[in-house]
């Protein structure tokens, strides 16, 4: 049963509360605090007295490539690898000057490693995986009243290059491999993501099926019953983004530049993994070669969420971070060699991690608030992580930036902006609510800002 909140009492953490209770019990209250208590849980940054400082911004990328973990990847298996009785032998850990990498696992991106920067010390606000996940997209607490009309990450980036995007066939914030998630908020819904699943196949939903030529008459006579409406300027906002979208999907409309760039064959596929995934970064790759004006590209994977046989060696997390490994790491090649890499910025993080150390009674993991985040491109220095935990990869030990704590979702959210050259301290005055739509929460107050030390030290 679910409140007003969407939070579903029954499955707290993913499992049944009859199959747990104690964890159950543990996890309503930890997720209730983080929920409610979100942004004043922050340790030593109370939130009188604390000044705004000027931005600092990096401008080093043109677009971003952000990738969600469905389901919250174990850290300690991947960005922030911990050895342990737990580890496959296949997974052979391997060193790379500071960082240690289960190379077995994931030998692609050890390859790439030199334009890596894994960042450790991250610290989940919730464990409730539709919380959590819609956090880290709109970069403030879901559950807030305010964040009804908080736009999406990539709505935002669309809204600060619509200038320079106008004309291009395609939006300029694109979502691949998902039908729903947080939209544009209070934002015209041009920003809105434009939603495809690419198969090799070309863009579905393009031509009709009567043909172009009958397509074009009837484009022609509603062209012909709207004009004086058009001209009259006697409707409302409503009517005009009507009249936007149709001039917007008319661009995709028998468009073989649009066609061409959802089109690509088994060889290709198989290169990438041949999985959805895989599909998807194929799919941001020729975004990016077309130059066609897409600035924010999400890529949505799942499913991580392994509480039970996280180390089946065909399936759990071995399995995602097969194909996770051999679609990224052929992406940033890729991105390398057609000089994309450095004005591109890739992050890539689930909306939580998993509980380190020995694994539970049914041989997987469950929800953890300590995570670990990848980041590529952009001109960042690579073969480096940012940040340190304990032996066991559950608490932040050293923070290893200039803000000195934990690293929070509205944190990478300014990274991001930062490294397009939007001012994350951003206030703009026309939210429906009238209490002004920060960019990044509390910028006022100076409480998060970007991780710069991705850039250097």
């Amino acid at each position: 049963m679910k409140n007003r909140f969407g939070f579903d009492w029954t499955r707290i953490a993913g499992a049944p509360f009859w199959r747990r209770p104690e964890l159950g019990r543990r996890m309503f209250f930890r997720n209730i605090a983080a929920a409610v208590g979100g942004y004043f849980l922050l340790p030593s940054r109370p939130m009188e007295g604390v000044a705004k400082a000027a931005p600092s911004l990096k401008n080093t990328a043109k677009q971003v490539i952000f990738i969600v973990m469905n389901g919250g990847p174990s850290q300690i298996d991947t960005f922030d690898f911990k050895d342990g009785a737990w580890v496959p032998s296949n997974f052979n850990p391997t060193t790379y000057g500071s960082v240690r990498w289960p190379q077995g696992a994931m030998p692609r991106l050890a390859e790439n490693m030199g334009d890596i920067a894994l960042v450790r010390s991250i610290k989940a606000w919730a464990l409730v995986h539709n919380l959590a996940r819609n956090w880290i997209q709109i970069g403030r607490n879901p559950t807030l009243s305010s964040s009804r009309i908080a736009p999406h990450i990539g709505s935002v980036v669309s809204m600060e290059f619509a200038k320079q995007n106008a004309g291009r066939a395609f939006p300029a914030f694109v979502n691949l491999n998902a039908t729903s998630g947080p939209g544009s908020g209070y934002f015209p819904p041009e920003h809105s993501p434009f939603y495809v699943s690419p198969g090799g196949g070309g863009m579905n939903n393009t031509t009709h099926r009567d043909g172009q030529p009958r397509f074009q008459k009837r484009v022609e006579l509603l062209d012909q019953m709207t004009a004086e409406l058009r001209e009259s300027r006697e409707y409302g906002p409503d009517v005009d983004e009507v009249f936007a979208f149709q001039t917007a999907a008319r661009k995709l409309m028998y468009n073989d530049d649009v066609n061409r760039i959802f089109t690509f064959d088994q060889g290709e596929r198989n290169r990438f993994g041949n999985t959805g995934f895989g599909n998807a970064c194929i799919a941001a790759r020729n975004l990016l070669r077309a130059q066609a004006g897409v600035r924010f590209i999400q890529i949505n994977q799942g499913d991580w969420d392994h509480h039970e046989n996280i180390y089946l060696n065909n399936g759990g997390h071995v399995a995602k971070m097969r194909e996770f490994d051999n679609a990224l790491g052929t992406l940033i090649g890729d991105l390398r060699n057609d000089g994309l890499l450095q004005e591109t910025l890739i992050v890539a993080m689930g909306e939580f991690g998993r509980v380190p150390g020995n694994i539970n009674a049914g041989r997987g993991r469950d929800h953890h608030v300590q995570q670990a985040a990848l980041f590529a491109g952009a001109g960042i220095s690579g073969g480096k992580a940012i940040g340190a935990t304990d032996n066991s990869g559950g608490v932040t030990t050293e923070s290893g930036w200039s803000r000195n704590r934990e690293i929070r979702a509205e944190d990478v959210e300014a990274t991001v902006y930062s490294a397009l050259g939007i001012d994350y301290t951003t206030v703009r005055k026309d939210d429906p609510i009238g209490r002004g739509f920060e960019y990044v929460p509390f910028s006022d107050r100076d409480l998060y800002g970007p991780i710069h030390e991705l850039w250097g030290s």
